[in-house]
């Protein structure tokens, strides 16, 4: 049995569809209180429902049967500013929930995240040595929650590497695909250039507030949730070497190209403007990020990656300009 926390969300409801297309058992975990989420399971056929205050019960009944974790539920606003609220959900439960997976040698597969790279100074490279890991400086309480994880977990693979139970955390780069609509300000923004150009006939870019970018020439690794969902099935059948590890494409692109892929998917002639960046995220934000995919393909990791081309056109096509956006 494979369970999938946070299975409402964006990238696990995702990975919830490429598991049940794959036949494998699943049991689904949830706050399942979000209205907004209600969409992104709506087609699956869920055999096993927890909600999240009974996660320990179902594990310890269902002990035998599990072969995998996938840790995907988290608090994942880069704007959540409640760290109490952040340490509870992002730190301490996923450490309890390693330390049931250690016990009971269970695979553990979480998100984690390329904002814990911070301002990228020291690079995006995921083969780091733990000394190295910890001179990251993530630059909001989001990413900061993340990194706290990744610290423990890292440190607890080299205090006790005897241990049974092996585990992948993977830095998502910024994900994008159906599925996320109940993200808001948070959503990629290939669906909020969209519905800015079906309202206002034009996309709203953040001006360059660094010398070193143009206006829209902010660069960002873009990957497809379908690229994510099969990184993730890979590691659950393949992982033979615990770490943390990026899940990118290895190739930045800017937002302006990322406009203009979504008018030309509209069939829509391109009007953009370029309007200041929040002072709110000015300070934090993040002018480039390009994932360094050589350990995860020095593992035997050889699917190629989705173009961003090919990602915005499906996405715009196939379900934002659809009857029905959800997967």
């Amino acid at each position: 049995m494979k369970i999938v926390t946070g299975a409402e969300g964006f990238i696990g409801s995702n990975l919830v569809a490429g598991l049940e297309a794959a036949g494998e058992d699943i049991a689904v975990c949830d706050t399942f209180h979000d209205s907004s989420k209600r969409g992104n399971l709506s087609k699956r056929d869920i055999k096993n429902t927890i909600r999240s205050e009974e996660l320990f019960n179902f594990l310890s009944d269902h002990t035998k049967n599990i072969e995998t974790i996938f840790l995907l539920g988290a608090i994942s606003s880069t704007t959540e500013t409640d760290t109490k609220l952040l340490e509870k959900i992002n730190v301490d439960l996923p450490k309890k929930i390693w330390a049931w997976c250690k016990n009971n040698h269970v695979k553990l597969i979480y998100a984690s995240s390329a904002a814990t790279y911070g301002d990228g100074s020291r690079g995006f490279d995921d083969n780091l040595s733990l000394a190295d890991l910890k001179k990251l400086q993530p630059l909001n309480a989001y990413a900061r929650s993340k990194h706290e994880f990744d610290l423990f977990i890292s440190s607890d693979q080299l205090d006790h590497n005897d241990f049974n139970a092996q585990w992948a955390g993977l830095k998502f780069f910024n994900v994008y695909g159906p599925n996320e609509y109940h993200k808001k300000s948070q959503m990629s923004v290939i669906p909020q250039f969209f519905n800015q150009i079906i309202t206002t006939g034009k996309a709203s870019l953040f001006q360059s507030h660094n010398s070193k970018y143009s206006d829209g020439g902010q660069l960002r690794d873009f990957i497809w949730v379908e690229d994510c969902v099969r990184v993730m099935m890979w590691f659950d059948k393949n992982l033979s070497s615990s770490g943390l590890y990026n899940c990118g494409t290895g190739n930045a692109r800017s937002f302006l190209d990322l406009a203009k892929l979504v008018f030309s998917a509209m069939d829509k002639e391109e009007n953009i403007e370029y309007i200041p960046t929040p002072e709110a995220i000015r300070d934090k934000y993040q002018y480039f990020t390009q994932a360094n995919m050589d350990k995860l393909k020095s593992l035997g990791y050889d699917m190629n990656f989705t173009t961003l081309e090919n990602g915005v056109t499906q996405y715009v096509r196939d379900y934002l300009m659809g009857d029905d956006q959800f997967l």
